[in-house]
């Protein structure tokens, strides 16, 4: 009986949406560090990762490195985009990138993009780090987790949303 619950807990966690899930994910064409410019069109016919992220926080960090397991998975079936903003530039994304062996692009947005996927307004201006958005393979955002203690941030966890949305 506690195995069923578990397995019930588990399947609920799957396929509950975050807050800002099932919607069109907002456009953005960002560049990197080396000004190449990356379109979230781009992606259109993969299933998509955007990670809001600062190379400061620890909590990011450990989720960087799960996602890199998870691409080591996928290879060219996910796609991931990590965007930061200020106080992150140029020198501390590259670190990051290097450090944790990121093989996709850290790209920069002025603030406009994260307002637009977090729904920023002057009622509600928080924005935590970091949040991830698993965007289907026709741009619908279909999950999202803010990812301070998120039990679904694992490589299984996230394996099985990206599972899902190949099928």
């Amino acid at each position: 009986m506690k195995r069923l619950i578990a397995c019930f807990a588990a399947a609920l966690t799957l396929t509950a949406a975050g807050a800002f899930s099932n919607r069109r994910a907002p456009g953005f064409s960002l560049s990197d560090s080396q000004y190449r410019q990356h379109d979230g069109q781009d992606y259109r016919g993969k299933v998509l990762i955007v990670d809001i992220m600062q190379t400061t926080c620890g909590v990011c960090a450990k989720l960087v490195d799960t996602l890199v397991q998870v691409k080591a998975k996928f290879g060219d079936k996910l796609g991931i985009i990590s965007v930061v903003t200020l106080p992150d530039n140029f020198g501390t994304a590259d670190r990051f990138a290097m450090e944790h062996k990121v093989d996709w692009p850290i790209v920069f947005d002025s603030g406009q993009m994260i307002q637009s996927y977090l729904k920023v307004t002057p009622s509600n201006p928080q924005v935590h780090f970091p949040h991830l958005f698993v965007i289907d393979k026709n741009g619908m955002i279909r999950n999202d987790f803010e990812g301070t203690d998120d039990k679904s941030l694992t490589v299984d966890g996230l394996s099985a949303e990206v599972e899902k949305l190949l099928k």
